[in-house]
């Protein structure tokens, strides 16, 4: 963890170097970013995080929760509430099921080692990013973008298998904040959706210009694999330039790897808002490994079957 302290500055040091040697270069990078997050992310995203968050402030998945409780408990050892959280995840994308996990166990709903089962299947994208922006308007495939879908919730239901066991040292509910749950408020939830969404946009701008300055690395690579590295790093750019190196099956399968695993930036997103958990890095990043790999798994014997 120190030599990563002393990793991060140092490269920051070096994007601004960067940055000042081309500003020409990285504005037209933040540019490209921005222009992706408008016309790829945005239309498909912001509906349903301002939908979803009426839902969930309205207690519209309450009902799932009672339907779904004795599979939560069977199947993942987590208590009710992980099937609204599930749920959630799908619906709204990344980073909401992190928000929604470390909510929980920081109002005394859960325990830590519930708050780790849940996060290896409560991770997700969703359908809006990936059926919307990544198969309709990346791939030119409502059918990839639905199969792509298909494989990711598969996936994440299979990792949640893996890790229904793991169990903390420090296993404890935290004293409980005032929870009262808030009326509903239409002002507000225009707000917190808004809020998010440029979050969002941020992001995608910032890593867009992260990758620019690798940009020497990635020529050393062969041009097909060009866009998973970009995508370990930020999924919209990634994405977007395997779409235009492989072809469709392959970059069907390619991009669920992508999604799955969330690029760096979105575990980011994810890290900071597990802050409470002390959830460690490592077991995280596990997690996103073997989901990726799993629903990857699902989504090359869906593509070649179907």
């Amino acid at each position: 963890m120190k030599k990563f302290k002393f990793f991060v500055p140092l490269f920051v040091l070096y994007v601004v170097v960067c940055i000042l040697a081309s500003p020409s270069v990285y504005i037209d990078a933040s540019l490209c970013g921005l222009k992706a997050y408008a016309i790829n992310v945005l239309p498909s995203v912001l509906p349903f995080m301002f939908f979803t968050k009426i839902l969930s402030d309205t207690g519209g998945l309450d009902w799932l929760n009672k339907i779904l409780q004795k599979p939560a408990k069977t199947l993942y050892n987590v208590p009710p509430c992980a099937s609204g959280v599930f749920v959630m995840s799908l619906l709204s994308g990344y980073p909401i099921g992190a928000s929604l996990v470390a909510d929980l166990y920081s109002s005394g709903k859960i325990t830590k080692s519930q708050a780790y089962r849940m996060m290896s299947f409560c991770s997700t994208s969703g359908p809006m990013f990936v059926v919307g922006a990544v198969g309709t308007a990346m791939l030119c495939s409502v059918k990839a973008g639905y199969v792509m879908f298909v494989a990711h919730v598969c996936g994440a239901l299979l990792n949640g298998l893996l890790y229904r066991k793991i169990q903390c040292k420090e296993d404890f509910v935290p004293n409980k904040t005032n929870s009262a749950k808030t009326p509903f408020n239409f002002a507000t939830i225009v707000q917190e959706s808004t809020l998010r969404v440029l979050q969002v946009g941020t992001v995608i701008a910032i890593f867009f210009v992260v990758i620019q300055s690798l940009s020497p690395l990635f020529a050393l690579l062969p041009q097909n694999l060009v866009g998973i590295f970009e995508g370990l790093i930020e999924i919209t750019k990634g994405c977007i330039d395997i779409s235009n190196a492989l072809p469709l099956r392959l970059a069907t399968i390619a991009c669920t790897f992508v999604v799955s695993f969330g690029g760096i930036s979105t575990l980011l997103q994810s890290v900071v808002m597990l802050k409470s958990l002390d959830m460690p890095l490592g077991l995280f990043v596990l997690q996103k490994i073997s989901f990726a790999l799993l629903a990857t798994l699902v989504c090359a014997i869906l593509v070649f079957v179907l």
